[in-house]
């Protein structure tokens, strides 16, 4: 008996957050939504597939940057209403070029950039 995604609780648009977190180091990447195709393609493909909401279409990580994020194990929580993908990630997961997309720290009330892009 296979794993079927239509199983997970999602949002009224049908869709369910994914975190990324590095398997090797544990470090958190980013936060993403996939819908229950996403999560089949991911599934089948080992290539973390997202689904854009501002696209609106699916978007395999790293397709066009090259950054790619290899699925390594796709764990669901105990409510069924969240993903966390650990992945071996190739280049920066954040679309500014950061290793992950919370470089922001908030320190004694104030913002803290925690990160600087990295080099091309």
């Amino acid at each position: 008996m296979g794993f079927d995604p239509l199983t997970l609780k999602y949002d009224e648009k049908g869709l369910i957050p994914a975190i990324a977190q590095d398997a090797s180091s544990g470090e958190v990447l980013m936060m993403a939504w996939m819908n229950a195709e996403a999560v089949q393609k991911t599934l089948e493909t080992g290539k973390v597939t997202y689904w854009s909401r501002s696209r609106q279409s699916f978007w395999i990580k790293g397709e066009t940057s090259g950054h790619v994020q290899e699925l390594v194990s796709f764990r669901v929580d105990c409510d069924r209403d969240c993903i966390l993908v650990e992945v071996n990630q190739t280049g920066p997961a954040c679309h500014t070029n950061r290793r992950s997309c919370f470089y922001t720290e908030i320190q004694n009330g104030a913002e803290v950039i925690t990160s600087e892009p990295m080099a091309d």
